[in-house]
């Protein structure tokens, strides 16, 4: 779907939500007493304790919200858990109590353990793992028992640090209300935005906290239009 002047909406989302929001920083990374977000600085993650520490973050925060999530990882820092041996080590009763916060915490505590012992058994590290080319890494992840698309897709663009577009729930409500694509077809959206905008990693990266902080404040079950940065191009909020 294209505006007036040819450029596509898409593109034009990410320029009006970066020019209001900022750059977002995404993902925080804590595990080095450093920043947690680093805005314009996209060296992170530098370590295999902050690689780990997103890719358990973002199995944790599914079907949950960040702040729920976020609480469950610094319990595992606490523990000294960003680290796959020790998930593995850990009694799954006391690895459930530790991420309680984030919910689902019985399921939760058998994916990190999946997850871990997938990591060690196929590849010894997470940068073996990352070595992969996108492809055969998503492949891989997927294979995964409960690592599904999205969880997927956050652990290669901001853990591996491959450009790959992460679509989540924020994303599908915002297409919808753009008029852009009424689907709700992960992969089918998805293509969508990585047609459109370049394959580039920083891009992606913002692009994604942006949706999320714009469905945050903004894009909400019941929205909040009135001082909405794309409401002049918002077809809810023009029919609205």
């Amino acid at each position: 779907m294209q505006d007036s002047s040819g450029r596509g909406k898409i593109t034009e989302i990410y320029e009006k939500l970066l020019a209001f929001f900022g750059p977002q920083g995404w993902w925080p990374v804590y595990s080095d007493n450093g920043p947690r977000y680093h805005p314009g600085d996209f060296s992170y993650p530098k370590t295999d304790i902050q690689r780990i520490e997103i890719a358990f973050g973002a199995i944790l925060t599914q079907q949950s919200s960040w702040k729920n999530a976020e609480k469950a990882l610094f319990n595992l820092m606490e523990h000294g858990l960003l680290d796959l041996e020790g998930i593995l080590e850990t009694e799954e009763e006391i690895l459930r109590n530790i991420i309680r916060s984030s919910g689902y915490f019985r399921q939760k505590a058998e994916r990190l353990k999946l997850f871990s012992g997938f990591v060690l058994d196929r590849h010894g590290d997470m940068e073996d793992l990352f070595s992969s080319d996108t492809k055969e890494l998503r492949r891989e992840l997927l294979s995964v028992k409960g690592i599904g698309n999205e969880t997927a897709d956050s652990i290669i663009l901001y853990a591996a640090k491959k450009p790959k577009f992460v679509v989540d729930a924020y994303t599908f409500r915002l297409i919808e209300r753009m008029g852009i694509a009424e689907e709700r077809d992960y992969d089918s959206v998805q293509r969508l935005f990585e047609e459109e905008m370049p394959k580039n990693l920083e891009i992606y990266s913002e692009y994604h906290a942006l949706l999320v902080e714009l469905g945050k404040n903004h894009c909400r079950k019941k929205p909040n239009c009135t001082d909405c940065p794309l409401k002049q191009i918002c077809l809810y909020n023009k029919k609205a």
